[in-house]
């Protein structure tokens, strides 16, 4: 293997291959869609931080999945938009390993805080009594903490795994960044261990949370049913229906990627389900938080309202 194995420099994104009307119509889109993620993102972690009435658990998480979106969709989709106006679709193969590495460090991350957002919410419709012993700000923190120290963890084994493992020819990425499934097909080597912990790390950050969700909202579901107040019981459907919009959109596009066999066309399949988790997910969770969340609503009222000019 020794006489074909040589030393990566730069690898080429192929992206998505289409003509040169087609890229420039998807490159106004694309554009469009990452500056309503950054707005939208933007506005949320805005009026958290401004409205002392959302200074609670629930919305100390919600800012945090508003940083890991902003970041998620800035790490993938600005290089993705240079390449729609770059011919030499290029990058060097240090920065893309730091891009796959970013790319699984959010992504767990994003994972975690659902987990946690909908332990919260559990909590406070469960064991509304105790809710502030429960989720003090201390107990938020090391929440928050850990979850951001264990993706990043879990992102490094995957990145040292890859740097483990010879490269060779051709030196050519089918997709619109260094997503990791695609950066194994360039090594010359087994990469089942590779493979294995993907799998793994799946199962440890997709299922498993994915299960805690469902357990926890099962019981939530049981306890709104118990509340005897109509305003009360809308509330935390209000609530409640908006955080499982969000684990259903991020939980599902991520188990069809990286668990269900892949199709005949695994490539496109690929392209089009990070496209969603990357930008579309993103873009999509302020709508959904601020169009079915009255708190949020409402102070979002406030700041534009003490905003204005008398």
């Amino acid at each position: 293997m020794g006489s074909n194995q040589t030393l990566i420099t730069e690898v080429t994104l192929l992206g998505f291959q289409a003509g040169p009307a087609l890229e420039r119509f998807l490159f106004g889109l694309f554009s469009l869609l990452y500056a309503f993620t950054l707005l939208g993102n933007g506005i949320i972690l805005g009026i958290i931080c401004l409205d002392p009435r959302l200074h609670t658990p629930m919305y100390f998480f919600l800012s945090h999945l508003a940083i890991v979106d902003m970041s998620y969709a800035s790490n993938n989709v600005p290089k993705m938009l240079e390449n729609f106006v770059n011919q030499r679709r290029t990058i060097f193969f240090i920065p893309c390993i730091m891009q796959t590495f970013l790319y699984l460090a959010f992504a767990h991350i994003e994972c975690l805080v659902l987990v946690v957002m909908s332990y919260d919410r559990y909590v406070a419709i469960c064991h509304p009594l105790h809710y502030k012993v429960i989720m003090s700000w201390r107990v938020c923190a090391v929440l928050a903490a850990s979850s951001w120290a264990l993706s990043f963890l879990l992102a490094l084994v995957h990145v040292v795994l890859i740097l483990r493992l010879p490269f060779c020819g051709p030196h050519e990425i089918n997709h619109f960044f260094c997503e990791i499934l695609s950066v194994l097909k360039l090594a010359c080597a087994d990469t089942r261990l590779n493979q294995v912990v993907i799998f793994a790390a799946c199962v440890f950050v997709l299922v498993g949370p994915l299960c805690l969700v469902l357990i926890s909202y099962t019981r939530i579901l049981m306890a709104i049913l118990r509340i005897q107040s109509g305003e009360g019981r809308r509330k935390a459907f209000s609530t409640c229906s908006s955080h499982l919009c969000v684990v259903g959109l991020f939980f599902g596009s991520a188990i069809v990627m990286y668990m269900v066999p892949q199709s005949r066309h695994p490539e496109e399949q690929q392209k089009i389900l990070s496209l969603f988790y990357s930008l579309f997910n993103p873009m999509l969770n302020p709508l959904i938080y601020s169009l079915r969340n009255a708190e949020v609503k409402g102070a979002l009222r406030r700041v534009l309202w003490k905003e204005r000019p008398m």
